[in-house]
């Protein structure tokens, strides 16, 4: 059931585990097909997954498939998929992104890929992992973002698909990032309302972020 789809989620949580946005068991991956979702179980060392040990989960959390239980977090992930009609969510424990939830109450708006995350990037305030209040809090910070922060915790990103939500969830770490070096220097200057609608509508004149084949005559 949903071969594909477990397939994928074990596929995406080696890649977010080699480029270090998450180690050992922590963080958890799904991706939507309908009305069931295909998750990382819980305890399971997320480099070394296959598709073998991805649960399946009804979207009212009833287990379908898989012969391992599902995350922790699975309220977590159900509440987007509920909410915001998410095709995908990765939780990560990103080192910088949880580095700065210990600091921070939002990450400010410091270039203009963090649009695709909706801008600056709000603190989810601390609750236990696993609970329903946990995911009430976070489902309440990604209102109008794609991608939040959880304070003493991680990160969370999610998208209509699952290519797209681990590229926010590494847009995210590297955003993160770029603030903590330029913090070290100084005030970060960051993009006011103005600067972030000018962006808008540049990428969507030029078509930014999306191939686009040269006339011929641009050829010449």
């Amino acid at each position: 059931m949903l071969e594909a789809q477990r397939e994928a989620v074990a596929a995406a949580c080696r890649r977010l585990a080699a480029a270090g946005l998450v180690a050992g068991t922590s963080g958890n991956v799904s991706a939507r097909e309908g009305e069931h979702v295909a998750i990382t179980p819980t305890g399971g060392e997320l480099a070394k997954l296959s598709a073998a040990d991805i649960s399946v989960v009804r979207l009212d959390g009833e287990h379908v498939d898989g012969r391992l239980a599902p995350t922790s977090e699975i309220a977590l992930h159900l509440g987007v998929y509920h909410r915001y009609g998410a095709g995908a969510v990765v939780h990560t424990h990103a080192p910088m992104g949880t580095a700065l939830s210990l600091v921070l109450d939002e990450l400010p708006c410091v270039h203009y890929e963090m649009l695709a995350l909706g801008g600056t990037v709000r603190v989810a305030r601390y609750v236990t992992f696993g609970t329903p209040e946990l995911a009430e809090t976070v489902l309440e910070a990604l209102e109008g973002r794609s991608a939040a922060l959880m304070a003493n915790h991680g990160t969370i990103a999610f998208a209509h698909d699952l290519t797209e939500a681990v590229r926010r969830a590494e847009l995210l770490e590297w955003a993160c990032t770029l603030y903590w070096r330029a913090a070290q220097i100084g005030a970060p200057r960051t993009l006011d309302e103005t600067q972030r609608e000018a962006v808008v509508s540049a990428a969507l004149a030029r078509g930014y972020g999306s191939t686009k084949a040269v006339e011929e005559e641009d050829r010449s």
